[in-house]
């Protein structure tokens, strides 16, 4: 009997390690072109694998092997995770130091633990409702913001930092899984969105009310609206901002913003540049009645929010982050609270829209209030 898809990628993806510990046994494996060239032959073959797996005449999602292609990088994530903390030794030594130095950092650290574990459930998860039939739109969205965050932080992170200047051929690897969740995330907003049934008339009366009438959504406003002001200010804080509160901040409760690896500062410009629009467009979103989009956005959004704060805030506690580097102990407590504010809003924006989208439904048309339920 041919075991569940998703339990052939999981025995597929856990093979990286003994991959890793050949390639750091093996010398000839250990010079940078080798070490990219190893890399594409052994994705290559996870794809033939992969090909192979499948039963024979199923029509497949190509999302299908997006999915279960980089579930195979997930384990080598976490493998390097593990390595740097100190639970695993022999497995990343050679790559660390001709293929991608940078792994070696507090942030990256943190990036590989949420890709070995986050990503990887995810994919999992996936897979199996795709072959079981059900929908798995939103759990690909929430892999997508997750994934397009991590990767617009990673890899300019990377060439403007400190390890700018030690860039090895293996880092190109980094080109197809940078576009891959862009490709993915095009896909799954233009599907078809899920969105229930509700009647007419409890449409009609739910967008009659209010901001102020609604305190839950007058809540996360003004949450969102504390959540744009803290991406203002830090971003004008790595901008080298003359003010004295940037200058005090920067010294006293963050200096991590500083830390020459160059992926604080890439986040907080991203947070600037991009979380601040789109946290401006919710908070009209939660305003305007019939702003479908927020049902698909929040979700996309909060991930992203997720994947960056975690990042963030395990970097700047890590043992590997240098010592001048770190939250003071004295600050933790407000630095902590404000960063985990800031995953924790959009979070709270994604549960209220989908725990109650009646708002977000397209506004009924005159006349249809009393039509019974209408479909949207």
């Amino acid at each position: 009997m041919r075991p569940p898809v998703e339990v052939c990628v999981l025995i597929l993806s856990l093979l990286a390690p003994g991959v890793l510990y050949a390639m750091n046994n093996i010398p000839a494996l250990q010079e940078p072109l080798p070490i990219l060239g190893m890399g594409m032959v052994v994705l290559g073959l996870v794809l033939i694998v992969l090909l192979i797996i499948v039963p024979n005449k199923m029509k497949v999602d190509p999302l299908f092997y997006v999915f279960a292609e980089l579930s195979f990088p997930c384990m080598l994530g976490l493998t390097n995770a593990l390595e740097q903390d100190g639970f695993i030794s022999g497995f990343m030594g050679f790559y660390l130091k001709m293929g991608e130095p940078h792994l070696s950092t507090a942030y990256a650290v943190m990036m590989s633990y949420w890709e070995g574990i986050v990503h990887l459930v995810l994919f999992l998860t996936i897979i199996h409702r795709m072959f079981k039939g059900n929908s798995y739109r939103s759990l690909g969205l929430l892999w997508a913001g997750s994934s397009i965050a991590h990767q617009i932080v990673h890899i300019p992170g990377v060439v403007i930092g400190k390890y700018g200047s030690n860039i090895r051929p293996a880092f190109w690897r980094n080109v197809p899984f940078f576009l891959a969740p862009f490709w993915a995330a095009s896909l799954l907003f233009s599907r078809p969105r899920e969105i229930p049934v509700i009647p007419a008339d409890k449409i009609s009366a739910e967008q009659k009310k209010g901001l102020l009438s609604r305190p839950a959504d007058l809540l996360l406003s003004i949450l969102s609206l504390g959540a744009m002001a803290f991406c203002v200010f830090r971003g004008f804080v790595v901008l080298d901002c003359p003010l004295d509160t940037c200058f005090t901040y920067i010294y006293q409760y963050e200096p991590y913003l500083k830390d020459p690896v160059g992926f604080p500062r890439v986040m907080m410009l991203v947070y600037l540049f991009y979380a601040l629009p789109l946290l401006t467009v919710f908070t009209y979103g939660l305003k305007t009645p019939g702003c479908t989009w927020m049902l698909d956005w929040t979700i996309f959004f909060a991930a992203a929010m997720a994947q960056t704060q975690w990042c963030h805030i395990g970097a700047s506690l890590h043992s590997r982050t240098p010592f001048t580097y770190r939250v003071p102990a004295d600050k933790w407590w407000p630095v902590i609270t404000l960063n985990v504010l800031l995953a924790a809003v959009p979070a709270l924006l994604a549960l209220r829209c989908h725990t109650n989208p009646t708002y977000f439904m397209k506004p009924v048309p005159e006349g249809q209030t009393n039509n019974g339920k209408k479909k949207n």
